[in-house]
């Protein structure tokens, strides 16, 4: 089943249907089969593609960078320092000048009302690499990842652990609405997801079949589960001053053996990393200094374990990332 979705922005996954989400990974599979076989064709080849980094990234970027040159693609990046966009050019401005000049834009930073009016403006797809809202392109590769391991997604339970109203804890409850999952968001009181959002999920969920609960109960919310996942507690742009607050909501919510336990024999666990695990990081030894742990979101136990496929999903993102611009690009 193919879909025509030549010219349109991926901005949020409310924006298409299940049908279409299913046709994406679909191509995500069969471009990352004709990768490994050799056989890729370049359906990009020749497009100009920007990419606008307000916030800094190690997968995203590299994803779109190698999604982009594997298919024929030329890419410029503009980080941080880069772009004047909202500093001393307008976002509708910069939206219809890049536009002038590039096939395709991608766009990772802070309010979803910048890539909506990005999308808006500039005449060319515009694409979601994050926002403080959304992240649409992870949850590609978090379903494919998935499917690799299970086969299907109707009918899997997938817990989301920590933080429930964070732009991946949003997208997968979208997502799972979308595609028939059983969805749990497992956190406490103080970090559910909004009204909106959830009654927005919930709605979607009536039409197919997928369940979606918010419980502030680990053993409710994990027991029987197919699919663990998590993300870090403080998100990129939030002070510092948040971590005492967050570490003290979120620590009895931590993915460690114990709660692996109480999920299916077959669970995987799923982060979209970066990760705190361990003491191998800058972060990580401030966190332990101050706090006197040596791991958050997740123990260096499960992030090392057979269950975790986090690696898998870090890849996937590349094969997903490159079927949205190769079906809203096209030729």
């Amino acid at each position: 089943m193919s879909f025509n979705l030549k010219g349109k922005n991926f901005l949020k996954l409310l924006d298409f249907s299940s049908k279409e989400i299913r046709f994406l990974l679909d191509l995500s599979k069969h471009l990352k089969i004709s990768k490994y076989a050799g056989t890729e064709n370049e359906n990009l080849k020749g497009k100009n593609i920007a990419l606008i980094f307000e916030k800094t990234s190690t997968r995203t970027r590299c994803a779109f960078e190698t999604a982009a040159y594997d298919q024929g693609a030329r890419v410029t990046y503009l980080g941080p320092v880069e772009s004047q966009m909202g500093k001393k050019e307008s976002i509708i401005d910069t939206a219809k000048v890049l536009g002038r000049m590039y096939d395709g834009i991608e766009y990772r930073g802070f309010g979803q009302d910048i890539v909506e009016d990005l999308g808006k403006y500039a005449g060319v797809p515009v694409w979601n690499g994050l926002t403080d809202m959304f992240h649409p392109t992870q949850i590609l590769a978090d379903f494919l990842t998935i499917e690799e391991n299970f086969g299907n997604l109707e009918g899997i339970k997938l817990a989301y652990v920590g933080d429930g109203r964070n732009n991946v804890a949003n997208s997968l409850m979208i997502g799972a609405a979308k595609m028939g999952l059983d969805f749990r968001i497992v956190c406490p009181k103080e970090l559910e997801p909004t009204t909106e959002l959830l009654n927005t999920s919930l709605k979607i969920s009536k039409t197919t079949g997928a369940k979606i609960t918010i419980t502030n109960d680990i053993e409710e919310g994990i027991k029987g589960i197919h699919v663990i996942y998590t993300d870090v507690w403080v998100s990129m742009g939030e002070p510092e001053s948040v971590w005492e607050e967050r570490i003290k909501l979120l620590l009895p919510y931590q993915v460690n053996k114990k709660m692996m336990d109480l999920a299916s024999p077959n669970a995987i666990f799923l982060h979209c990393l970066p990760a705190f695990h361990d003491l191998k990081t800058i972060t990580g030894k401030e966190i332990y200094e101050k706090f006197g742990i040596d791991c958050m979101e997740v123990s260096d136990e499960v992030f090392l374990s057979k269950q975790s496929k986090v690696f898998d999903e870090a890849e996937n993102r590349t094969h997903t990332i490159k079927a949205v611009m190769i079906a809203t690009l096209g030729n």
